[in-house]
């Protein structure tokens, strides 16, 4: 079982690295904005990931194509404020490094310059080796993003898993290895065989991180709203619920309501 070995008064990606090679599993949780991102901090997550998952569970969209740059510069900035240890990694969101390398760079530069933040996440692996190697040679961090790529949703068509056949599996460990070679400090690894995902964490050096990749990986990712159950529709099989905040907080306006209504709210020792 893996044990904290060292305190990391702040997380670097050196820090990863290092976890990695001391067998030290690696935290990671997505934040969106100051108040919650304090509460991830102060619990001792190791990377917050401001991811462009924003899109649906701030925004409401199906899925996490419609977020722009600069949203994701007002979550991730509001994130910076609050993180005192952890990594924050952001996510660069559809349409900003795709289609050219210096417009990937321009990108990754402002999220840098206008946030604080320490790293960005990219999607795609041969693909887009072109947009990690300017960013990387600019001297940002970057973390790779391999299997279900939500971006790529009406590609695929569906959420079911990924890399199940064995071509795409061969090319998943060959984009792995691909972005431990341009320098990327880290992968996450979405929705594919845990077989696959612990072979790809033994074939490369850098950390891997699962959501859905099952035990065999460096460390878990998951989205904040999910594991502290603040929404009932979504049940994938990765995910545990460590809450159940839906009902907490429904149940809580419900009273508020009722206490107004009634003139119970405010009272007597309420009031100045």
């Amino acid at each position: 079982m893996s044990t904290a070995k060292k305190s990391y008064a702040r997380v670097t990606t050196n820090s990863l690295i290092k976890m990695k090679q001391d067998g030290e599993k690696i935290s990671m949780l997505t934040s969106y904005d100051f108040t919650l991102a304090s509460l991830v901090d102060g619990a001792g997550i190791d990377v917050i990931l401001v991811g462009d998952s924003a899109s649906n569970v701030i925004a409401g969209h199906e899925t996490t194509l419609p977020i722009t740059l600069d949203q994701m510069i007002y979550h991730a900035g509001s994130v910076v404020r609050a993180a005192k240890r952890a990594l924050v990694v952001v996510d660069l969101p559809f349409g900003t490094y795709q289609a050219d390398s210096k417009e990937a760079l321009k990108s990754a530069i402002r999220i840098m310059k206008e946030s604080g933040a320490h790293a960005v996440k990219l999607e795609g692996g041969a693909s887009e080796r072109q947009s990690l190697e300017r960013i990387l040679q600019a001297g940002i961090p970057v973390m790779g993003h391999l299997g279900l790529t939500p971006q790529s949703i009406y590609k695929f068509g569906t959420y079911t898993v990924r890399a199940k056949e064995e071509a795409e599996a061969a090319q998943l460990i060959a984009d792995a290895k691909m972005l431990e070679e341009v320098g990327c400090f880290g992968v996450v690894l979405e929705k594919i065989p845990a077989a696959l995902a612990q072979k790809v964490a033994e074939a490369i050096s850098i950390p891997v991180i699962g959501i859905g990749a099952g035990q065999g990986v460096d460390g878990q990712v998951l989205v904040l709203h999910d594991m502290l159950g603040m929404s009932k529709e979504f049940s994938p099989r990765f995910l545990r619920r460590y809450a159940d905040l839906h009902t907490t907080i429904t149940q809580a306006v419900a009273q508020y309501s009722k206490d107004v209504k009634a003139g119970d709210f405010p009272n007597a020792n309420e009031q100045y």
